[in-house]
């Protein structure tokens, strides 16, 4: 087979890495890809967006699968515009990728469908949520940008005051664009945050293992929200009990809802998950694996990815048998100081041959790129993610902050303490 992979980030790095395993794959093609990508896959200089470039090259090239990494072109109905040209994709069509899409769209769903989570209100209007936040008295509160924002668009405001800079932010200012033409504002959830990525195959939902994110800049969860910072997988806090709920409250009534919408949901549901007292709820739902979740659980998945990919294509996900390692794995982002505000690019890479013939030891490449040198260098605020396993999480942390010392690049930082959750557990 030939195989293309539509992204450039540290997940499609990932994806491409897995794919790479297949007996079935004989060409990897990937657009954009990055340096990383590039040891594996030929990169061709398509950008996510341009349907037309990709859908041409894929033709042209004979392509028999294209797996798409990202959440814009998903949204944008880049599966729609390959399926028209008659060409085989994995990810939802545009009219599912709305669960993504749009936060009020997948707020409303699971009020219809009575899947938990958060009580919420939706505004088109600042003036609107302006004059409901003034009559709520329960802070902190929580509002979230309806469209995609980079995995940024969520602002958790402890005040009056807070909340009005808040709507000012994502409403007026338009920090993130149409983004924020709508606004859900919903209470705030405390409890665990889990991530549980799951195959959909328009019928049925098999999940993959959990996962937990560390989404703030700073150790001890402290500075502002990313795109990621470090993941482990699996988390002893998604319980045997809790995956039972989950199963039954949660994810099949998701993929019910969606057919019952005529919205057949096709591809990757990744399930943002909070632990309350009062039990499970969604947070968000992602189109996508999530970044960086796809490097923690793919190096513990034992199938072939190509197996399950062409099982959710095909409606035949209930013949796989989905199978996950028992070790644990622990991915630290190497990120350039100043993300997620400021960075300076263009810096040499250093060590990446130490990852050579390690077996359990992984960098996938996030933000890098060929310099005009032929060296590898920083491209991105995300640069590198350091991935390792273990027999168990602690195993596979150490193992993951051993390897960091590997790889050094000027302005290179990273949090210290992922995975600290890992020491609150008393299971």
């Amino acid at each position: 087979m030939k195989v293309l992979v539509v992204g450039g980030g540290g997940r499609e790095h990932a994806i491409v890495w897995k794919v790479a395993q297949s007996p079935k794959v004989e060409k990897i093609y990937c657009a954009p890809g990055n340096a990383g990508i590039a040891e594996l896959a030929e990169c061709v200089p398509i950008g996510a967006m341009e349907f037309d470039k990709l859908t041409a090259f894929a033709r042209e090239k004979e392509i028999d699968l294209t797996i798409v990494g990202m959440d814009d072109p998903l949204v944008g109905g880049i599966v729609d515009a390959f399926e028209a040209e008659g060409l085989r994709v994995f990810g939802p069509r545009k009219n599912a990728a709305i669960l993504e899409g749009s936060k009020a769209f997948s707020k409303n769903l699971m009020k219809k469908y009575n899947i938990p989570t958060a009580s919420y209100e939706t505004f088109t209007s600042p003036e609107d949520a302006i004059a409901y936040l003034e009559k709520n008295q329960k802070y902190p509160i929580v509002l979230k940008a309806d469209g995609l924002a980079l995995g940024k668009g969520v602002l958790i405001c402890n005040n009056l005051q807070e909340a009005k800079d808040g709507v000012k932010e994502l409403m007026v200012d338009k920090k993130f664009g149409h983004a924020g033409d709508e606004l859900v504002i919903e209470e705030f959830m405390t409890g665990r945050e889990v991530s549980v990525l799951s195959y959909v195959d328009g019928n049925i939902v098999k999940t993959m293992a959990s996962a937990q994110d560390h989404k703030r800049a700073k150790d001890g969860d402290q500075g502002l929200n990313t795109g990621g910072m470090g993941n482990f997988s699996p988390t002893p806090f998604y319980t045997k009990d809790v995956d039972d709920f989950c199963q039954k409250y949660i994810f099949q009534p998701t993929v019910d809802a969606m057919k019952a919408e005529g919205r057949p949901f096709k591809g990757i549901i990744f399930f943002g998950l909070m632990l309350t007292d009062d039990g499970p709820k969604v947070l968000e739902y992602n189109a996508r694996f999530g970044d960086p979740e796809a490097q923690v659980v793919l190096p513990r998945m034992k199938n072939d990815i190509i197996d399950v990919i062409e099982a959710c294509i095909d409606g035949t996900l209930d013949q796989i048998d989905l199978q996950f390692r028992d070790d644990a794995c622990v991915t630290v982002v190497l990120a350039s100081d100043g993300y997620p505000v400021s960075y300076e690019k263009g810096f040499p890479i250093h060590g990446l041959e130490n990852f050579k013939n390690k077996p359990g030891y992984y960098v996938f490449h996030a933000g890098t790129k060929f310099n005009d040198k032929g060296e590898i260098v920083t491209n991105g605020g995300r640069v590198l993610n350091v991935t390792a396993l273990g027999k168990d999480l602690k195993e596979a942390r150490a193992n993951a902050y051993k390897a960091v010392d590997w790889i050094d690049f000027q302005n290179k930082y990273y949090r210290h303490d992922i995975g600290h959750a890992i020491d609150e557990f008393k299971g």
